[in-house]
């Protein structure tokens, strides 16, 4: 039988405390380890989600250490206590027989692995996970193993221009804190990182501590909380404090530039500037501010570049992180188009906002887009977990549930006030990616060839 919400929230066990109930989701707390459950009814089909969100992410890793969460999304599939491959058991394997849907991400500021299947599978996605929350292997030839692969990936984004584009942007606006860093980590980090490095960060923030568990799908409160009771109740919290803090950066006191030279056809430049963490109410205006910028063809940059055949696109975004991040705008080029051609029209773009503002209508269909992105954040329990993920990130899961509320009550003047409080130049990093035309050697193409 279905529970609502009001029994929900009463739903209990010995092990955990109801802490509070928002939009129809439920917040847990585990007595034992502290651990944190979200969950919520969706019952559009007899499926469930279980995402484990570690709140680490390159955000906190160290000099030496950059990319370590990353290395580890991959470890964390290579074998664990009870599923490796010596006894046939592996994650991929075992979850992938049932039809489930199993992957891993790594972002700045957090670390999820989740699975999607049919709900009467839940007890193996929560028995997999806890076994790996502190019973990873990371064996010496896993780590070297990946460390190929890793390098195989940092190689492939070094030829993607975009990629490439956007990290030397963030390394560039970020000189103090770690968001300087690329989620994939520095090379020479990569190669020379040891197994006992790895374990050494697996150990400082890999504990339920650490750790919010969201179940989404077609499942009660008690079946959920008896479930991630049986298998993660019996692991300890961490012995020490979880490492927070992290390097302020200072303010940015002038404009910043990098420019980035590879092989390639058509150049990019972005344009950014330093925003507010997730939960300053700031980002709300910024979003609609970046919706009505580029989202759509009726959008204003849309209008200025790629109408008159400046860019082949553009698009832009506000990062809801847990530290100040960057809102951004990224314009590939026609051909034939100079970068400052279009570094100074998405300027004045800006300089029409915040000397102008916006009109009515615009504010009108960014609501409007915005409220029909969010109605597809809703869709299936997968794309829930996947939103609270970030909020969990963020710092607070109840950003995911007022997000919309936010962003409707921004007006017109809150559009044209971050404008001018944040598109300022004194805090704008410009990025160029400036293709180079190989040379015929550089291409293979010779005398000599066939």
């Amino acid at each position: 039988m279905h529970t609502d919400d009001r029994s929900a929230a009463a739903a209990s066990h010995s092990d955990f405390d109801f802490v509070q109930a928002r939009a129809g989701i439920h917040e847990y707390r585990c007595r034992t380890n502290e651990l944190r459950v979200l969950w919520m009814r969706e019952a559009s089909a007899p499926v469930a989600t279980f995402m484990v969100t570690y709140r680490v992410g390159s955000r906190n890793e160290g000099p030496g250490l950059t990319g370590a969460t990353h290395y580890l999304e991959h470890l964390m599939f290579k074998g664990s206590r009870r599923f490796n491959r010596e006894n046939g058991r592996t994650v991929f394997s075992t979850l992938q027989n049932l039809g489930a849907r199993v992957n891993a991400t790594t972002w700045l500021d957090r670390t999820n692995y989740y699975e999607l299947l049919p709900r009467d599978h839940l007890e193996l996605a929560a028995e997999i996970e806890a076994d790996r929350m502190r019973g990873a292997l990371l064996l010496s030839e896993d780590v070297d193993a990946e460390r190929t692969v890793i390098l195989n990936e940092l190689d492939r984004g070094e030829n993607e221009p975009m990629r490439k584009l956007y990290h030397s942007v963030w390394s560039t606006a970020f000189r103090e804190h770690p968001y300087h860093h690329p989620t994939i980590g520095w090379r020479e980090d990569v190669e020379n990182m040891t197994r006992q490095d790895l374990r050494g960060f697996y150990d400082t923030f890999y504990w339920p501590n650490n750790t919010t568990v969201s179940v989404i799908g077609d499942v009660d409160a008690d079946e959920v909380l008896r479930t991630v009771s049986r298998h993660f109740g019996s692991v300890g919290p961490s012995l020490h404090p979880i490492p927070a803090d992290v390097p302020a950066e200072p303010a940015q006191d002038g404009e910043r530039r990098v420019v980035v030279k590879r092989p390639g056809q058509l150049g990019i430049v972005m344009v950014a500037f330093k925003q507010p963490a997730a939960a300053h109410p700031d980002t709300y205006a910024l979003d609609v501010l970046s919706v009505i910028l580029t989202t759509g063809k009726s959008s204003r940059l849309h209008r200025r570049l790629t109408d008159r055949g400046l860019a082949t696109g553009v698009f832009s975004s506000a990062a809801s992180l847990r530290d100040p991040g960057l809102f951004y705008i990224i314009a590939p080029l026609a051909p034939e188009v100079d970068h400052e051609v279009v570094e100074l029209e998405i300027a004045e773009e800006l300089r029409r906002v915040r000397e102008g503002g916006v009109t009515a209508a615009e504010l009108a269909r960014a609501h409007s887009l915005i409220r029909a992105s969010e109605a597809f954040g809703r869709d299936g329990s997968y794309a829930i977990a996947a939103q609270l993920n970030e909020a969990i990130a963020a710092g607070d899961w109840r950003l995911y549930t007022s997000a919309l509320e936010h962003a409707m009550s921004v007006t017109a003047e809150d559009v044209r006030r971050v404008a001018r409080d944040y598109c300022i130049e004194r805090e704008r990093t410009v990025g160029f990616y400036v293709p180079e035309v190989e040379s015929r050697d550089e291409q293979g193409i010779n005398s000599g060839d066939g």
